[in-house]
């Protein structure tokens, strides 16, 4: 073991490797060369996992929680590999919710660090490769692997799985992934193996035929989630219906406040019925599954409520489909109909801002912020664009003291809604969790 410290390893390694989750397209490396490359230096732990691998635009990070939970609830020891991180970087890498220990992590790059040089990985190569290790070392029964970006040429898809799940697709991230929905399909769908049954959140008319054709090509079983069933929420009850003979399949206790969960959710009931059938499960744990899943997993950061007088909120919605949800459901945090919105909001650079902008609700009042990255969009810079859309705002350096300033004008009655950006929600679970607000 090296004299270097966890926090000394950390810092190396978000220097020397780069980064998507900080600098965007520059950090991304197409193909798997190098991640078979540096599995083979650890000895392919990958080989060793029985996985279930979900790839998606959007509540990818959610119904993989919802799929550890469910594995959990069946009494298994399950490893969950997910990204970006909100806060600590140990949030990616956890087995039944506890994150990885910094000395794990420590241990790791102390033993491989050098015969990885050669390589010049990527962070999330790097990342990938102690995931799979990490779990490997600790005889995890399953694994449960969100895809990273896109699919195909991800660090993760170098695992044969259990399950393929795809949860929706729209467009994201198009000048790695190409600019239409079918190519991006396309890319997701480089997840389905060879006889290995694949889950379909959400149909599209124009993704829903890729998946077809590469399913049939690899004679993978094809499941489409919302063809297959329909549902309905009353006060957090969500009933689930076969969508053929409209008969009730399913009834369960929901505790998220977002609607956009009840797709999730539905996903991943699909996604449990198939893991039923293929590894012969006779207990119905489903509903604990989706019940428990945030006390199981540690997932944050999704329409989550930080403190209350005003209500104040976050949500790590960052693309077109995700904030047209938020723009619509944060009506439904309001205690009166005279209560108003402030909107704590910054952007990375990379997205298509011109694209999402008209989305805005007019009547809100908008604390534009950078956070701390250097992908993060200038505070002003977005503030002007965000004017020419006719939407009110201040400019604010920080996502701090954006919050301030959103707190110091925001009545008790009022609600403070904290979105835009991923990074801008973990900087506010930073603050809210001991550090001044």
């Amino acid at each position: 073991m090296s004299n270097q410290t966890y926090h000394e390893i950390l810092e190396r390694i978000f220097t020397a490797y780069p980064m998507y989750h900080k600098v965007g397209s520059a950090a991304y490396k197409e193909g798997l060369e190098n991640i078979e490359a540096l599995l083979e230096i650890i000895g392919n732990p990958q080989r060793k996992l029985r996985c279930v691998h979900v790839a998606g635009t959007n509540g990818k990070g959610s119904v993989s929680s919802f799929l550890s939970s469910y594995f959990q609830e069946l009494g298994y020891k399950t490893g969950l590999f997910t990204s970006p991180h909100l806060v600590d970087f140990r949030e990616r890498i956890r087995i039944n919710g506890e994150m990885i220990t910094e000395e794990k992590v420590l241990e790791f790059f102390d033993k491989y660090q050098e015969k990885f040089q050669h390589l010049e990985p990527s962070f999330f190569e790097i990342t990938t490769a102690l995931a799979f290790h990490y779990f490997a070392e600790q005889k995890v029964d399953f694994a449960v692997i969100e895809v990273g970006l896109g699919g195909r040429l991800d660090s993760t898809n170098v695992i044969t799985p259990l399950l393929s799940v795809i949860t929706n697709i729209s467009l994201e991230h198009t000048q790695l992934l190409g600019n239409t929905i079918a190519k991006i399909a396309f890319e997701k769908a480089g997840i389905i193996k060879n006889k290995v049954p694949v889950v379909i959140g959400e149909y599209h008319p124009e993704s829903f035929p890729v998946f077809e054709d590469v399913a049939l090509k690899h004679d993978a079983p094809l499941f489409p989630a919302n063809v297959n069933y329909e549902y309905s929420n009353h006060e957090g009850r969500l009933d689930i219906y076969d969508k053929e003979t409209h008969e009730k399949v399913y009834s369960l206790y929901t505790p998220f406040r977002a609607h956009y969960q009840d797709k999730n959710i539905l996903t991943f009931f699909q996604a449990a019925k198939v893991l039923e059938f293929v590894l012969n499960i006779q207990e119905d744990k489903i509903g604990q599954a989706v019940e428990n899943m945030q006390v199981n997993t540690g997932l944050t950061g999704r329409w989550q409520v930080l403190s209350e007088n005003p209500r104040i909120l976050c949500d790590v919605g960052h693309n077109y489909a995700c904030l047209q949800n938020s723009m619509t459901n944060i009506y439904e945090e309001r205690p009166s109909a005279d209560s108003k919105i402030h909107v704590v909001f910054g952007m990375v650079n990379d997205k298509d801002i011109d694209h999402i902008l008209p989305l805005l609700r007019k009547e809100f009042t908008y604390y534009v912020c950078r956070a701390h990255i250097e992908r993060a969009m200038d505070q002003e810079k977005l503030a002007a664009k965000m004017r020419k859309q006719g939407l009110s705002c201040e400019t604010y350096p920080s996502v701090k003291e954006a919050i301030e300033a959103a707190k110091a004008a925001a009545k008790e009655e009022d609600v403070v809604f904290i979105t835009g950006s991923c990074f801008v929600v973990g900087e506010a679970l930073s603050l809210f969790n001991g550090y001044g607000l």
